[in-house]
């Protein structure tokens, strides 16, 4: 049996270029500082508020390799830590983007953790406490993680229930940084800056999305986020009016209901 431990290719997993992010508050201090005492994050918020690019800025400016795994109902822990695969008539260990970044020492970051099956979070227990390892039952090895390996996760608070919530016993292994939509004045320059738009439209844009948000709980799960702003933003830059950007990029974006759709339309042509 071979154990086939790829190495990470700098094309795949490392940030070549700073990417764009305003901090709302300490958040960059603290990750470092959690980085430099070995503790693992847990990111908090809302869908679109800029935990993913979090991330991304985060693997540039600690110049680490970022291996980001999208959770979801069917993940297994073998996907995350790794399985066999006959090549050439031969049984062969495959990594997995857990093992591989414990291995190579990268971030892991687990976008999303509360959608996996609940099995399969227990595997990063060992991982996020003072042992830092990842055994590997199926090939017999406690795998060491290195000085360099970080592990952050994620989640939305707003979507947690009874049968989808962070368990305490994973929870309290992490320094959670809590995210939220940035101010006014701070998400109009997001929006200018990220979708080339001029400072008034970004505005109404801004402001567009906190009438959306104050409907959450009144028919919507949840209010336009910074990204969909980005995205009508995008789209007006290059020639869509501000109405059919609004109604493609947000309203649809957020509900299927005819009447919510309707309200939400309201309110953008209010503005546009």
């Amino acid at each position: 049996m071979n154990i086939i431990a790829k190495a990470l290719k700098p094309e795949e997993h490392f940030i070549q270029q700073e990417p764009y992010y305003e901090p709302t508050g300490s958040e960059i201090d603290i990750f470092l500082a959690a980085y430099q005492q070995q503790i693992p994050v847990l990111l908090k918020g809302p869908t679109g508020c800029g935990k993913t690019r979090f991330m991304e800025h985060m693997a540039w400016r600690l110049k680490k390799a970022l291996i980001t795994v999208s959770c979801h109902d069917d993940l297994t822990a073998s996907d995350l830590v790794g399985r066999f695969l006959i090549s050439g008539g031969e049984t062969q260990w495959i990594d997995g983007p857990l093992a591989r970044a414990v291995r190579h020492g990268a971030i892991c970051y687990l976008d999303e953790i509360v959608e996996a099956r609940k099995d399969t979070t227990v595997v990063i227990h060992p991982l996020a406490d003072d042992r830092r390892v990842l055994p590997m039952e199926k090939v017999g090895e406690l795998l060491e993680a290195t000085e360099d390996f970080c592990l952050a996760i994620s989640y939305n608070p707003g979507y947690q229930s009874v049968l989808k919530d962070l368990k305490q016993s994973t929870r309290q292994r992490f320094v959670a940084l809590e995210f939220d939509y940035p101010s006014t004045e701070l998400e109009t320059r997001i929006v200018k800056t990220e979708a080339n738009i001029e400072q008034s439209l970004a505005l109404r844009l801004v402001k567009f999305a906190h009438m959306t948000r104050n409907l959450k709980g009144s028919g919507l799960d949840e209010g336009a986020s910074t990204r969909l702003l980005v995205h009508a933003g995008k789209l007006i830059s290059v020639g869509i009016t501000p109405v059919d950007a609004c109604h493609t990029s947000i309203s649809q974006a957020l509900t299927d209901d005819a009447e919510m759709l309707a309200a939400i339309n309201e309110l953008s042509a209010s503005l546009f």
